[in-house]
């Protein structure tokens, strides 16, 4: 299996466009067949004029209470209804959708962060500051969609039987203030919560560490069910999964050596109670 690159893309330019295309295309078929305007059936089912247009354009996600009341008001008899998972599913961009089907399949992750907190461990208020400062800056909505899909990843931690989840994370990444002083002890808080569950291992690399392997950045190591094991690195705009073997073995070695140079899960714990107090 060869590695490739796989551009990280903010918009809805991949499958899920087609999927949107497909809701919005029937939903307008149904209102046409039913002699129906956009006004009425706004008002039928409780949305402006505005809203139904945009879904119809295929500019807004339809959500399930409109694609139910759209399904009544037009007698679909379910059809639209139907639609409801394949929405679901494309309201995550494809990069997140790609990265959960991995997660789903890993019994054991590894991940070294070095500029902000693992997307697993983040709060809502966290990721939702990280994607409001992203430059150029993204709308409302697609913010919103960022954040759900950083949140369904999330998931893992409580899947059963539940993977192997260990993380390193920088010690400035438990002090930057992303979002402000209350998001990050919020934030902090919740590392400590999911630092007591047994499947979770969480450690700090301090700062005043002379000796550190992962001075190449972050990256991931995951181990999957059926004995494959692949890496993944961030740049600027890129998501990379690598799958050379001789390339994962070095992701391994370093992440190994990460770990037995970063705190005990004990001092790490300890470490981040300390800033907790300080923040």
């Amino acid at each position: 299996m060869a590695e490739h690159d796989d551009e990280w893309e903010a918009g809805l330019e991949d499958d899920s466009s087609a999927v949107l295309r497909a809701v919005s295309r029937q939903i307008k078929l149904w209102r046409e067949a039913a002699g129906m305007t956009q006004p009425e059936l706004g008002a039928a089912i409780g949305y402006g004029e505005e809203m139904v247009s945009a879904v119809e354009r295929g500019k807004r996600l339809p959500k399930p209470e409109f694609l139910d009341g759209a399904d009544q008001a037009l007698g679909a008899d379910g059809k639209l209804s139907a639609m409801k998972e394949d929405v679901k599913q494309a309201r995550y961009p494809k990069k997140v959708r790609d990265l959960a089907k991995l997660e789903a399949k890993a019994v054991e992750r590894g991940a070294y962060g070095d500029h902000n907190i693992d997307g697993l461990l983040q709060t809502e208020e966290y990721a939702r500051a990280l994607f409001a400062m992203r430059r150029p800056a993204f709308g409302e909505e697609e913010i919103d969609r960022l954040v759900a899909g950083r949140m369904a990843r999330q998931r893992i931690l409580e899947r059963q039987p539940a993977p192997t989840l260990t993380f390193v994370q920088e010690e400035v990444t438990l002090r930057r203030c992303l979002g402000g002083r209350m998001v990050l002890r919020r934030q902090l808080e919740r590392l400590l919560e999911v630092a007591q569950l047994r499947h979770v291992t969480l450690q700090v690399m301090p700062t005043e560490c002379e000796e550190h392997a992962g001075m190449a950045g972050e990256h991931r190591v995951l181990k999957l069910d059926d004995g494959t094991t692949l890496g993944s690195t961030d740049a600027q705009l890129t998501h990379r999964v690598i799958s050379d073997p001789k390339d994962v073995q070095v992701l391994e070695m370093r992440y190994g050596i990460i770990r037995s140079q970063a705190l005990t899960p004990r001092e790490s714990l300890a470490f981040i109670e300390k800033v907790l107090g300080e923040t």
